[in-house]
């Protein structure tokens, strides 16, 4: 009998690692294999919980580059670039599907919007343009685009390369890579404490002891504020609930992601059938991740008014993360200046996973080099106290 490889090995702590990345999740991950292709592998991954139990495995894996800023539109499109590819780099089917994003208008004001979301994309080369309904309903026919809905579609942001894929097999895929450089990936690991000397990391206590290095990253979501205060380090982060729900499969119906910009739902139709359908982020802060029977209402009350065939369709399961919100949508990443050797990967929101390879790939360029590579150099946390805050709100409110 052939006996299976396994992806990834139970590892005892050393006493002693180069880097400690707290946060098991697609962004840790990440972040260790772009890592240990530049030759770093000293590296311990630690997460409180099993791989992929945070947001990593509660979104709905929509990946997309048709943002709105200066900054935010080339860093997205990086990512996306880099998940075209993902599957054959790590020789691990990712289920890559590459269907095309349509976000719905309903009103002047939205579409007004998304005009000057498809003005800034097609000026940096982003593949976005407004359509018509009847454009829409030639690319999503179950998708109603008469007058008779409350809110009738006015047009939309068509944006060709939107995509999506498998949320587990991206944390599969990478730490599979991650074990196989010798990486030491470590679930059932929560960090107590992180311990400083002079302003300077000098280790982590954890539920299996202590552990000393010079750097810590930390790539954890709704507790990234937490994990911050360790080090006497305030964020200005809220953690705010994200539910989402996937109904019983289905013959093919759609092979568009649809996205509304005014009532705030988003469906799209897996390989296996499902459609997951997700909305906005709950309204208050809690780490709790109960789901609600009036979001799910919300949900089902906005999605059947878009596409009305699914009226009588039961939902399986609904599910709730929790996401470290910034005032300005944008997340928060690169070095510390009160603290040396703590690196921030935070503040993602909802929009966290499609940003993943990109993160990744630059934390680890500032880690390897230590210099801030101008992509991500926007997103450092000083931006809040130099007013130079980047206002994404308008392409990332609606929670995907």
């Amino acid at each position: 009998m052939t006996q299976l490889k396994q992806m990834w090995k139970k590892h005892d702590l050393k006493e002693k690692y180069d880097i400690v990345i707290i946060g098991a999740g697609v962004h840790g991950l990440a972040i260790a294999y772009y890592l240990a292709k530049r030759g770093i592998t000293n590296i311990a991954v630690l997460d409180k919980n099993y791989l992929g139990s945070g947001n990593s495995g509660r979104n709905t894996a929509i990946l997309r580059a048709n943002y709105r800023t200066f900054e935010g539109i080339p860093f997205y499109y990086e990512s996306l670039k880099l998940y075209e590819n993902l599957s054959q780099e790590l020789n691990y089917n990712l289920l890559f599907s590459q269907q095309g994003h349509l976000t719905l208008g309903h009103s002047d004001l939205a579409m007004y919007g998304l005009k000057v979301r498809a003005d800034m994309n097609q000026l940096m080369d982003i593949n976005s343009k407004i359509i018509s309904p009847q454009e829409i309903k030639q690319l999503a026919p179950t998708v109603d685009t008469s007058n008779h809905p409350q809110h009738p579609i006015q047009g939309a942001l068509y944006h060709s390369p939107g995509a999506v894929l498998r949320h587990d097999a991206v944390v599969w895929g990478f730490a599979n890579n991650v074990e196989n450089f010798g990486i030491e990936i470590h679930p059932f690991t929560e960090v107590k404490s992180i311990l400083t000397h002079n302003n300077s990391v000098t280790g982590v206590i954890t539920n299996r002891g202590k552990i000393k290095t010079d750097l810590v990253v930390n790539a954890t979501a709704g507790w990234a504020s937490t994990i911050a205060k360790m080090v006497n380090l305030d964020l200005p982060i809220v953690t705010h609930p994200l539910q989402a729900c996937v109904t019983e499969p289905l013959k093919p119906l759609m092979h568009k992601i649809i996205v509304s910009a005014n009532l705030h739902v988003y469906i799209y139709q897996t390989d296996r059938g499902e459609f997951v359908l997700g909305a906005e982020i709950d309204p208050y802060q809690t780490y709790s991740m109960k789901s609600t029977f009036d979001t799910l209402e919300q949900i089902a009350c906005h999605a059947t008014e878009i596409m009305p065939c699914l009226k009588n369709v039961n939902i399986l399961r609904q599910w709730t993360g929790i996401c470290d919100m910034t005032p300005d949508f944008c997340p928060i990443m690169g070095s510390v200046d009160e603290i040396k050797g703590f690196i921030l990967d935070v503040g993602w929101g909802t929009y966290g996973f499609k940003a993943a390879p990109i993160s990744g790939k630059m934390i680890a360029e500032l880690i390897s080099t230590g210099k801030t590579p101008n992509l991500i150099n926007p997103f450092k946390l000083s931006r809040f106290y130099e007013e130079k805050l980047v206002s994404e709100k308008a392409a990332a409110a609606v929670s995907h």
